[in-house]
């Protein structure tokens, strides 16, 4: 071969060499390896495969929820980011984001700034039984049904009102306050309930009345006792922080109650056979 043309050769295969060497080593900037991420439907996170919630349902379950602009939002395994950016989007609130895996709280993070919401649409990564999510008003999630038991008990100890929409699985033996099927998909809104179980005292002008309540979960039974009358309650109802429950003494009067709750201590109105509104008290003996 033609000295000079080897020489071109070996210049040209030397200057590929750098251009491959160069290509592997550039610089994150040059070539951003997360803007290259995709998520695939079915791919393994820590817990859960990830199977994203269409955005009608999405929708759907904060309307459940009843957010407005007020709330705060924690999407527990938020995935790409779509409930938390709805939330923002559609409804106003300020809402987190919950994620394991770090490519798709990057994701996340881009689709907010995309939609404009980064002021209020916020990711972390996070393990979310480890990461603190007390004080969110509504929690959305859509996990498997030993994830939602396995959350239960942090959930019932919320603030009483929180809102709790699940895409999907249920919490077992506590029953949605609410359901909704769309196009074959459920999802399922508990409201936490306050915690009435035992004995109250309770206090109406001059009356003075033992009452004891039976509670599980949002479902409420109970009785009052006055003197040598024990009496069942009726149409009990219990809505967060929010009681409602009738008594009929042995004289046959209708006394209504309504009223909320505040840790060991309620207070509402009462109306006896549709006479004038009087204050009630309550505390927890």
């Amino acid at each position: 071969m033609n000295h000079s043309i080897l020489t071109a050769a070996l210049r040209t295969a030397a200057a590929s060499l750098a251009l491959a060497v160069f290509a592997t080593t550039a610089p994150a900037q040059t070539q951003p390896k997360d803007r290259d991420f995709a998520p695939q439907v079915g791919q393994a996170g820590k817990d859960v495969i990830w199977v994203p919630t269409p955005e009608d349902l999405v929708e759907r379950m904060l309307r459940m929820a009843q957010t407005t602009s007020k709330d705060y939002v924690v999407d527990l395994g938020s995935g790409d980011g779509r409930t938390v950016i709805a939330a923002a989007k559609k409804f106003g609130a300020r809402s987190l984001g919950i994620e394991y895996n770090a490519d798709m709280v990057d994701l996340s993070t881009r689709n907010a700034v995309r939609e404009g919401v980064t002021a209020n649409a916020k990711f972390i990564r996070g393990d979310i039984f480890e990461t603190d999510f007390t004080q969110a008003t509504v929690v959305t999630m859509y996990l498997l049904p030993g994830l939602n038991l396995k959350l239960r008990p942090r959930i019932l100890d919320m603030k009483p009102g929180t809102r709790v929409v699940s895409h999907q699985f249920n919490m077992d033996d506590w029953q949605p306050d609410e359901t909704t099927n769309l196009d074959g998909r459920r999802a399922y809104l508990w409201i936490v309930p306050a915690k009435v179980n035992g004995t109250w005292r309770i206090l109406s002008g001059s009356d003075v009345w033992d009452g004891t309540l039976e509670q599980r979960y949002q479902v409420v039974d109970g009785s009052i006792r006055l003197g040598a009358l024990n009496a069942g309650l009726r149409e009990t109802r219990l809505v967060g922080d929010r009681v409602s429950f009738v008594f009929v003494d042995n004289a046959g009067v209708r006394r209504e109650f309504t009223g909320r709750v505040n840790g060991a201590a309620m207070d509402g109105t009462v109306r006896a056979d549709n006479g004038p509104e009087t204050r009630w008290t309550a505390t927890r003996r």
